[in-house]
């Protein structure tokens, strides 16, 4: 069985930081295999747009270098690098002035007024309102545009709301495209088929049968070249107020009336806006903050935090919370999130743990009767396992084992998995908003963050160290098990 192909229309794709990290990475390594499979029309264009003096040639020359560095070498097939390439262009633009403003609109008329114009902003969030403005003010704009915001929207509710104010000033809510890549990626759609295409689930995705749930976004690697903007977020900001919120909506929410964008955002809202608040009252008992210290990784010897940026500082690389739902369907039932850098491993997952059978019937030389969980693994390696109790094989008596049934199906399907970019960006093409975030999340995902942020300061919460290629401080462990349970180990 292989994917289904589905072509979209002709569409210019602006790429603002088209030389940048992102790009190089992620983006034009997704456009390439959605053009390679031939979803891409011919007459379709994709313009890398910065400050940087670069020919047409010269991108197309850091395009290849791109493709090499982060596409399989089995996939690179020279006709389609070269078919791609032929697409490329290159636009010297300031977002902060009117340099190079009117070469884009020019280059971008050639196609015609009515084709789709899609805009990626794939550069500091400190130039989105910039960006914006300019290309409503010089004439760039369409009725067929869409704008791609990358997170963060903001840092904080003002900041947020003062932003959306800017994009909506100049774009209609439906032209406005707040991408968090990891709504993207195969195994979340696959939770939403598993709840809500088959019977087994749903009537059990409730508090009476459901104990906790766990989501964990882990990173081996220090800053990695992202200095300057991560010492100004910190964890909470760059991972939980986005990533993980909405991976627990997806988790938490009620049934939509229909798979459409607006019918889901819907209930992803409901979500946000029913969790338990995290202030000064509670905050030191429902989180953890933590910052790395020199240590080991897979690499070998690593630095601390503090070495990497060259300065004091407390922003936070770890985060442990115990969040909770005031709602019928999961009160009593805690979300425990962490997220951190320079852990033991790279590795997100979403772990849904049963309640304990309520008598066991079989006798201790058994073994003991473990709770079913459902492990939802986003990365490195994407699946759904679920752990039963099963019989152990063989003669000598009833031995319990708790093993794994694969739901992942790899076996069945021959199609490349396609990267969670991939999606998105065809997905912007269609117009469909299913993926993304709508203005009323992005702040009420801040409502619930804002507080938690501000009883930090207010009560001096310092980052605990924390040894590099740990599972983080010693506090995020006794956050779980003073409550009877464990963090999930991974495989």
């Amino acid at each position: 069985m292989s994917s289904q192909i589905i072509p979209v229309e002709p569409f210019d794709y602006v790429v603002f930081g088209g030389s940048g990290d992102l790009a190089e990475r992620k983006l034009l390594p997704a456009l390439y295999h959605r053009d390679r499979d031939g979803q891409i029309p011919a007459e379709s264009r994709i313009i890398g747009a910065s400050r940087s003096p670069v020919s047409d040639e010269d991108y197309r020359t850091f395009a290849r270098k791109a493709l090499e560095d982060h596409v399989g070498e089995a996939h690179l097939e020279e006709e389609a690098v070269a078919r791609f390439l032929s697409r490329l262009h290159y636009c010297e633009v300031d977002a902060r002035s009117d340099h190079g403003w009117d070469a884009l609109r020019a280059l971008l008329d050639e196609a015609g007024g009515e084709r789709i114009r899609a805009f990626y902003l794939a550069v500091s969030p400190a130039i989105f309102g910039d960006i914006a403005t300019h290309i409503a003010e010089k004439g760039l704009s369409n009725d067929k545009t869409r704008l791609v915001v990358e997170k963060p929207v903001g840092r904080d509710l003002d900041s947020a709301n003062e932003l959306n104010a800017v994009l909506g000033r100049h774009f209609r809510e439906d032209q406005i495209f707040r991408i968090d890549h990891y709504l993207g990626k195969e195994t979340v759609q696959n939770l939403m088929a598993l709840r809500f295409a088959n019977a087994l689930y749903e009537p059990i995705w409730n508090s009476t049968h459901i104990d906790h749930v766990q989501i964990t976004v882990a990173e081996s690697v220090g800053l990695e070249g992202r200095v300057t903007y991560y010492d100004k977020a910190g964890a909470l900001r760059d991972m939980v107020q986005n990533h993980i919120l909405q991976l627990l909506c997806l988790v938490a929410l009620e049934p939509p009336s229909a798979m459409t964008a607006d019918a889901l955002r819907d209930e992803k809202l409901k979500v946000l806006r029913a969790l338990t608040p995290i202030d000064a009252g509670n905050v030191e008992s429902r989180t953890v903050r933590g910052q790395y210290r020199a240590g080991a990784s897979a690499g070998g010897a690593v630095k601390g935090y503090l070495e990497d940026l060259g300065s004091p500082s407390d922003t936070e690389t770890f985060v442990a919370i115990k969040a909770e739902i005031g709602n019928w369907r999961w009160a009593g039932v805690p979300f425990y999130l962490r997220t951190g850098k320079r852990l033991t491993q790279r590795m997100s997952e979403i772990v849904v743990t049963f309640r304990s059978i309520p008598h066991s019937i079989f006798e201790a030389s058994a073994g003991a009767v473990q709770q079913n969980q459902l492990v939802i693994r986003l990365q490195p390696d994407e699946g759904i396992r679920q752990w039963l109790m099963i019989k152990d094989p063989g003669p000598g008596g009833m031995r319990l084992r708790h093993v794994p049934l694969d739901m992942t199906f790899a076996s069945s399907f021959s199609a490349r998995n396609p990267d969670a970019y991939e999606r998105l960006l065809m997905d912007v093409i269609r117009g469909n908003q299913t993926l993304f975030m709508r203005r009323d999340e992005v702040e009420a995902a801040w409502r619930w963050v804002d507080p938690i942020l501000k009883s930090w300061e207010d009560l001096a919460m310092k980052p605990q160290g924390y040894t590099s290629g740990t599972w983080g401080p010693s506090s995020s462990i006794a956050l779980i098990e003073r409550d009877g349970r464990t963090w999930h180990e991974p495989e």
